[in-house]
């Protein structure tokens, strides 16, 4: 593995997302000065928050995957998860209400989950599914190491015994129809497969390696932090903050100081200078490569991800048909992926992901095609979408939810591409074949000797496990430690009266 030459004692984290505060524990406990750097006033990146007349909202992920992560993390500075958050079980991790009107929970419990497929589909689709599970788990355990938890310096570092063990798995075969292998039902092969949506794929032509997406959210477990997912950031920066790091929020980097092909300092819009011996970096590829001075020496440009219209909705009103995630999916499947992703079009039916979080607001999202994808204007069709995305939940069973709303914002690719985000989407660069692992781009640069990226769009990628070990790998290409260090299996903890 490649690592930063020279000194490294003083580590400056530009942003304070998911990523950059994984990076920053890892970094104070290997024994480095660690200063993070942060334009908004709270930790978070896009694990957001919004408040709207008392309607507290999470404004990126809404639920926790993986814990073990966060444990790790917190870990390496001699904390725990337990010691900073209280993890509620979200059970189901989903619920799938399809256009026939069947509706179908999605359990980690493999005996519950069984005895809810046997009920929805049938004996045989039960069995596939018990199958399945099986695959998923080694798809994970191969991959987990190898391929999610590894810095790659080159495509031969691929040539190891699990790249075998991932192609017998037919990790490199295609997602639906690997998925179809076990199930029959097109409706159990839309739950298992429409997270690769996450990644920016198809489900026809992401690799079927992405499957290990699915192991983390109907196998591995979902959780909610109390507090909501705003707990998570602010728990990671509580703990660098107790562990010697200087947090500075409310503070923009203008540009950095290089001599030679080595950072020297981190200068602040507000004039400061921050000397350094390295720097990891978080915002979106174009916003670091930029402030670096760096061309990507690729052979094709990036694929983006498509972006979502979400909408913060801000009402008292519950409806029994709402799980913590709702899936409302729509009659079509295969045509909405090429409007999204080829066409540049909105979907003409569209499947829609309702969270009703305790103690928070709605949060509707809809998939819609990144602004390099599909010229729309969003200031004129933004709110029309927002009534028509209301009037199709409605029309699904949500009656009166219009009605219901008493305070709301509307968040656009326009707003996504303002808060600096490429192509105007919250999920980065897409997972193409050449997008992924050792062509994804790398979190070490050519031509810049001490700055090393971290974040969705660099490896392993997108979503919040991914984006926690992209911290830990930052780390480990300052600190020149190899091997990943997993934390303990993390139980959600009781949850304790209010």
């Amino acid at each position: 593995m490649r690592a930063v030459n020279g000194p490294t004692d003083h580590v400056v984290v530009v942003g304070a997302g998911l990523a950059g505060l994984s990076a920053a524990l890892h970094l104070l406990g290997a024994g480095r000065r660690v200063t993070v750097v942060e334009r908004d006033d709270v930790p978070g990146g896009r694990a957001g928050r919004l408040d709207l007349d008392g309607y507290p909202f999470d404004t990126g992920p809404t639920v926790l995957t993986m814990p073990e992560l966060v444990d790790e993390a917190l870990g390496a500075v001699g904390e725990t998860l337990a010691d900073r958050l209280d993890l509620l079980p979200v059970d189901p991790a989903y619920r799938a209400r399809f256009a026939d009107g069947s509706t179908l929970d999605v359990h980690a419990d493999a005996d519950a989950m069984e005895a809810e497929v046997r009920r929805f589909a049938g004996p045989r689709e039960a069995a596939g599914y018990r199958a399945l599970r099986t695959w998923l788990t080694d798809l994970y355990r191969v991959e987990r190491d190898a391929f999610l938890g590894a810095n790659f310096d080159s495509p031969l570092d691929l040539l190891t015994p699990e790249l075998a063990k991932l192609a017998a798995l037919g990790g490199f075969s295609r997602l639906a129809p690997a998925i179809g292998r076990f199930l029959r039902d097109e409706r159990l092969r839309r739950v298992f497969s429409f997270q690769s949506l996450y990644a920016g794929v198809p489900p026809k032509r992401a690799l079927a390696a992405y499957a290990v997406i699915a192991y983390m959210d109907t196998i591995a477990g979902v959780y909610h932090p109390r507090g909501g997912m705003r707990a998570l950031p602010d728990a990671l920066a509580a703990a660098a903050r107790d562990a010697g790091a200087d947090l500075r929020f409310g503070t923009r980097v203008a540009w950095l100081e290089r001599i030679g092909s080595r950072v020297k300092a981190v200068r602040t819009a507000q004039g400061e200078r921050i000397p350094c011996d390295a720097v990891v970096l978080t915002p979106d590829l174009p916003v670091s490569y930029r402030l670096l001075g760096h061309r990507p020496r690729r052979p094709l440009p990036v694929t983006w991800s498509p972006s979502a219209v979400v909408l913060h909705a801000g009402t008292r009103r519950r409806w029994p048909e709402l799980a913590h995630h709702t899936i409302f999916f729509g009659r079509a499947w295969d045509r909405t992926f090429t409007e999204l992703t080829r066409r540049g079009t909105l979907m003409s039916d569209p499947s829609l992901l309702v969270t009703a979080a305790p103690d928070q607001g709605l949060f509707v999202l809809a998939p819609v095609p990144n602004l390099r994808t599909g010229r729309i204007d969003w200031d004129r069709v933004g709110p029309a979408y927002r009534d028509e995305v209301v009037g199709t939940l409605e029309a699904r069973g949500l009656t009166g939810l219009d009605a219901s709303i008493e305070v709301e914002r509307l968040v656009t690719p326009h707003d996504w591409a303002g808060m600096g985000l490429a192509a105007g989407t919250p999920f980065s660069a897409a997972h193409t074949f050449a997008q992924t692992g050792p062509f994804r781009p790398r979190n070490l640069l050519s031509g810049v000797d001490n700055a090393v990226l971290a974040g969705c769009g660099t490896t392993p990628g997108v979503g919040v496990p991914p984006v926690l070990i992209s911290g830990r790998l930052a780390a480990q290409r300052i600190t020149g430690v190899t091997g990943a260090t997993r934390g303990r299996r993390v139980a959600a903890r009781p949850a304790r009266g209010r």
